[in-house]
């Protein structure tokens, strides 16, 4: 499947290019823009003076095969992943048993003294001040 796969990328890559380019070369109604620019007459000298039917049938045909193969590699992806158990609810379940199998290590015990550098530093305890009218602060 995943061979299938990937031959239909490269198919619709090259169908891609394949599209840039056909539009590109197609001549514009006015005989005036960028398909003049990038070698609109080079069809005509290639196909013929009735090159823009040709040239549109073939674009109208790579249109539709783009369609089907972009539809089909979506298909062919949901598919793949559904057979794999890509869904949500499938994937809680596998990390449910996963934390059920490793429990989780107890976490490991304080040290007696703490550095001095530590961040939490024990405060002396100390009265609390006074607040009220009899205060020295509030005279």
């Amino acid at each position: 499947m995943s061979f299938l796969v990937g031959v239909l990328t490269f198919l619709l890559v090259i169908n891609c290019l394949l599209l840039i380019l056909l539009v590109l070369v197609q001549l514009p109604k006015k005989d005036a823009g960028a398909g003049l620019a990038f070698g609109g007459g080079a069809a005509d000298a290639l196909f013929g003076s009735g090159s823009g039917n040709v040239l549109t049938k073939v674009t109208k045909y790579s249109t539709v095969v783009f369609l089907v193969m972009a539809l089909l590699l979506g298909y062919l992806q949901d598919k793949a992943q559904r057979s794999n158990g890509g869904s949500a609810t499938d994937f809680m379940k596998q990390v449910q048993q996963k934390q059920m199998q490793a429990p989780v290590a107890a976490p490991a015990p304080k040290a007696a003294s703490q550095p001095a550098n530590s961040l939490l530093t024990t405060v002396p305890a100390t009265a609390p001040a006074q607040v009220g009218t009899n205060s020295p602060a509030a005279k």
